[in-house]
């Protein structure tokens, strides 16, 4: 296939934007040296920003090659429902109400579990959570076990290591454990309904091999630092006033609402005005509402989205030349690259593939979905909210990568021998 010279454009603009994601440290430190534009280049500096400014960036370029109508309509064909979505969830889930619940269930359980110290509870939060996600979406599922996290684990002195090596099993279990229903994983609802794939073939064929896997990597991690983790005393959450049972019933329901109009921006988005309404009817019982941290991602998905869609004329072809078992390999890496339900999306757009194809496009999508920021929609949200316990408030991209790869080889064996 010939690329137009947009398409060019696009595809360059999308090697600087992942180049950029790992120059946000000198960005920030020009921004210390050079305080004369120091507000630019710490937006510059911003991981959540830099998707969202390429894509200005090849916006205002198509305005200049093409003209002001094929950009606009360009921006107007995109689908902006997911950074939404993302968005209004993520906002949700992060209320005290909600919090609150996840955090008692997980400590309940972990009482159960014959671990010394705050190993159960922290095997829990990663293993369990990330199953949920299966059911109240990859979003959701990573804003209740990032918050958790951060409230009880990463400002109690965890080393450097062990936040990394967290991260990393998170970014993986998120990405893998969202595959157990047909509407929670991106990239798995991209195809969903056009293979026919309901609750029964997802349990089947993908999510008894996701949950071992999440399994094996929480207690993987867990055990590899039990030294740390039994000495760790899990804070946060005392102190606060409890919230009353109604109320976090209507905030279950608000969630449950969004998750089920998942698709429907007007639905989701109305659902989520009457939810301001009731957090600020009930301040009281509210910690401040992360609506920073969700616009930043947000932003960050629109840019990826905008910038994503310019980069079919090289991906597809790539897909599209493997065989079932190439697939597999190199949607994993693919993803590390590229946002994994943009590859799932490619293949569906293609008739006629072998059920072996569709497999290892989906399990190799999904298997890397924790080695980048960029690999799965959900990873921005942890991002953003656990970055600032790192040091320099910024996770480097090759700590989280080589953090992910263990726990990526376990969910890789997983669906390739399971």
């Amino acid at each position: 296939m010939t690329p137009t010279p947009i398409e060019l454009i696009g595809a360059v603009l999308f090697a600087v934007a992942i180049l950029h994601t790992f120059s946000t440290k000198f960005f920030e430190n020009l921004a210390r040296t050079r305080p004369t534009h120091a507000g630019v280049l710490h937006l510059l500096s911003e991981v959540e920003v830099v998707f969202g400014f390429w894509a200005l960036v090849l916006v205002l370029a198509m305005f200049a090659i093409v003209g002001e109508k094929a950009a606009v309509q360009y921006v107007d064909s995109r689908n902006f429902t997911e950074p939404m979505f993302v968005f209004v969830i993520m906002v949700i889930a992060g209320t005290r109400p909600i919090l609150q619940t996840a955090r008692a269930g997980a400590r309940l359980i972990a009482r159960l579990i014959p671990l010394p110290g705050s190993m159960g509870f922290y095997f829990i939060v990663l293993s369990l959570v990330p199953l949920l996600g299966s059911f109240i979406t990859e979003p959701a599922a990573m804003t209740l076990a990032a918050l958790i996290l951060a409230d009880s684990f990463f400002g109690s002195g965890m080393s450097s290591r062990l936040k990394y090596a967290t991260l990393g099993v998170l970014f993986v279990n998120i990405s893998i454990g969202g595959t157990l229903t047909p509407f929670a994983a991106p990239p798995v609802l991209m195809v969903a309904g056009k293979w026919n794939w309901d609750i029964a073939f997802m349990l089947s064929t993908f999510g008894w091999k996701a949950a071992a896997a999440v399994v094996v990597n929480a207690l993987g991690v867990t055990l590899l630092f039990y030294k740390e983790l039994r000495h760790l005393s899990p804070t946060g959450g005392d102190g606060r006033e409890p919230v009353p049972l109604p109320l976090v019933f209507v905030h279950l329901a608000f969630l449950v609402g969004v998750v089920v109009f998942a698709h429907q921006t007007a639905m989701f988005m109305g659902l989520f005005l009457f939810f301001l309404g009731v957090s600020h009817a009930y301040e009281r019982y509210q910690d401040p509402l992360i609506l920073r941290e969700g616009l930043l991602v947000a932003f960050f998905l629109a840019g990826l989205v905008v910038l994503g869609g310019q980069q079919e004329w090289w991906l597809h072809p790539v897909l599209m030349g493997m065989s079932s078992n190439q697939v597999f390999f190199g949607a994993t890496i693919l993803t590390a690259f590229t946002d994994n339900a943009a590859l799932t999306y490619l293949g569906s757009l293609v008739d006629g593939l072998s059920e072996g194809f569709k497999y290892a496009l989906v399990a190799g999508a999904v298997t890397g979905g924790g080695l980048s920021i960029i690999a799965n929609a959900p990873n921005p949200a942890g991002i953003a909210i656990l970055r600032g316990h790192f040091d320099d408030e910024s996770v480097h991209p090759l700590g989280l990568l080589l953090a992910a790869l263990p726990p990526t080889i376990v969910a890789a064996l997983a669906f390739r021998f399971l």
